[in-house]
This record gives structure tokens, C-alpha cells and sequence, in this order.
């Protein structure tokens, strides 16, 4: 199991080398806060659709899933190109794709094996425990992780509906 922090790490330092040898500079808070989410996005969507509402059949298909993945990461990076931001357009494609590679590491060399959840809804998913390891006794884990996930897509569909206005208003 990947950790989130070890998502972002794993996203962070190539995007971070990029930055540093394509500008000589760090990469921007911008760019930072956009691979974070990136990196967070697959878990902040599949988990609490899963784990407790229970309308998909593991955390680790969806947006964990190539069939959604690719068009989602083709479309931000088309807008991101369309409104002069392709850079952090292709930041948040890197993170979001790097997260199925970390959670699916045997897809690496040398003897790639490329996991049915990464083919949902073609494939039927890896058949797991109903309950996560990381929920724990009780449940608050997974209580807590369905709030942050909702806090913060509630925050990011917000800056997306105000670039969104403000595009159309610009033209």
C-alpha cells in the first residue's frame, strides 16, 4: 500500500526536477498544490465512493481505472493548453497517472503484469476485503478521509467554477 504522502513524493520529484532544469527556479506554490492533487485525486474520488457509499466495487477502480483516467487527464490538459496553463494541466496528468503506477507497481519491469482494476469497468476488479486495511476498528479513519475528500473537492470544484466564469466572462 502507498501512503499519500508517498503518492506526492513519488509525483512531486520529477515535476520539481522538471521545474529546476526547465526555469533553474523551484517549481511554483501553483504547481505544487496542483501536483499535491494530482497525486491525491484517484484516493479523494474512489475511497468514500466505495468505502461508505458503497456505489463502486473497490477504492482502486474508477478513477484508479485507465478507461477514466486517460480521457479525464486528456480533457485537463486540453483546457489547460486552451487557457495558457499547460504546465500545471500536464502536472496534475503526471500526478493523477503516476498514483495508478505507484498503486499497481507490478505493471513496472521486469515482469509487468497490468492489474484488472486498472481496466474497470472492461475487467472485473481485484476481488479485495469489503473493509480496507487502513479504516481501522470503528471506522472514524474512513469517516475522516470521506470529509477531506469532500472538503477539498468542494474547494477545487469551486476555483474550477470561478476559472470557468472568468474564462467565459474574459471572451
Amino acid at each position: 500500500m502507498v501512503l499519500p504522502s508517498e503518492h506526492f513524493i513519488i509525483a512531486l520529484l520529477p515535476v520539481a526536477g522538471y521545474a529546476l532544469l526547465r526555469d533553474r527556479h523551484l517549481p511554483s506554490l501553483q504547481l505544487v498544490a496542483v501536483t499535491f492533487f494530482g497525486s491525491q485525486f484517484p484516493d479523494l474520488i474512489d475511497k468514500p465512493l466505495a468505502y461508505e457509499l458503497h456505489l463502486i466495487p473497490s477504492g482502486r477502480v474508477f478513477m484508479h481505472s485507465l478507461p477514466f483516467a486517460i480521457p479525464l487527464s486528456i480533457a485537463v490538459v486540453a483546457y489547460a493548453a486552451r487557457t495558457n496553463r499547460t504546465r500545471l494541466g500536464a502536472a496534475f496528468a503526471f500526478a493523477h497517472l503516476s498514483h495508478l503506477v505507484a498503486d499497481n507497481q507490478r505493471i513496472l519491469p521486469p515482469d509487468p503484469y497490468v492489474s484488472s482494476d486498472l481496466l474497470w469497468p472492461l475487467q472485473p476488479p481485484v476481488v479485495r476485503p469489503e473493509v480496507p486495511q487502513w479504516v481501522g476498528e470503528g471506522a472514524v479513519n474512513l469517516h475522516l478521509w470521506t470529509g477531506f475528500s469532500v472538503l477539498v473537492l468542494a474547494l477545487v470544484a469551486y476555483v474550477l467554477a470561478a476559472d470557468l466564469q472568468t474564462q467565459l466572462d474574459f471572451r
